[in-house]
């Protein structure tokens, strides 16, 4: 019914940018909050940084002023601008969204299947 794609991860020096992408597309009437996690080999899955229909932003204390989110409600995107990256930042990062569907009409919430990002010292 509903993908999320997202693209824009790869290998990064310390200090370096990055921009992820992330598509919606399917049986989307319109798509509330969305998200950015990631998840480190061994750790549990975090949130980074989420964004309301709106444009209210909230962020991990961890990326506080080194990360943007954003998003453009008509194309059914979403960015996570990263700077100043750390070896720490590495991970791979997640979408997600809740999203009201065209048929039936309902709320659910999907992912994407990750992208990599690695960033080294």
């Amino acid at each position: 019914q509903v993908q999320l794609v997202e693209s824009g991860g790869g290998l990064v020096q310390a200090g370096g940018s990055l921009r992820l992408s992330c598509a919606a597309s399917g049986s989307i009437f319109s798509i509330n909050g969305m998200s950015w996690y990631r998840q480190a080999p061994g750790k549990q899955r975090e949130l980074v940084a989420g964004i309301s229909r709106g444009g209210i932003t909230n962020y991990a204390d961890s990326v506080k002023g080194r990360f943007t989110i954003s998003r453009d409600n008509v194309k059914n995107m979403m960015y996570l601008q990263m700077s100043s990256l750390k070896p720490e930042d590495t991970a791979v990062y997640y979408c997600n969204a809740e999203v009201v569907l065209l048929s039936p009409y309902a709320t659910n919430t999907y992912w994407g299947q990750g992208t990599q990002v690695t960033v080294s010292s």
